[in-house]
C-alpha cells in the first residue's frame, strides 16, 4: 500500500499513527465522581505516555501495567 500524496501528487504525506487503543480503557467520564478523582490520574498519565513515547512493546506494556492498577486503585475506592 502506497502512503496517500498531497494535492500536487509529489510529496509523500506518511499516514498518521493508528491510536493507541488501550486509551480507551483509561475513560473515566462514565464514573460516579469519587471513582473518577481515582481514575483520572492514570488516564492522565496513560496520555503522556503515548505523547511521549514512540510506539513500541515496551509502551504497550507499560500502558497494560498502569491499567491493572488503576482498575485495583478504582477497586479499591468500592464500598465493601
Amino acid at each position: 500500500m502506497s502512503e496517500p500524496l498531497t494535492d500536487d501528487d509529489k510529496t509523500p504525506i506518511p499516514a498518521a499513527p493508528p491510536p493507541e487503543k488501550l486509551l480507551r480503557y483509561f475513560r473515566y467520564e462514565h464514573l460516579p465522581e469519587h471513582l473518577q478523582a481515582q481514575s483520572k490520574p492514570f488516564g492522565d498519565l496513560a496520555q503522556l505516555l503515548v505523547d511521549t513515547l514512540k510506539p513500541s512493546a515496551e509502551r504497550t506494556t507499560a500502558l497494560r501495567k498502569l491499567l491493572e492498577a488503576k482498575d485495583c486503585a478504582v477497586r479499591a475506592a468500592l464500598p465493601e
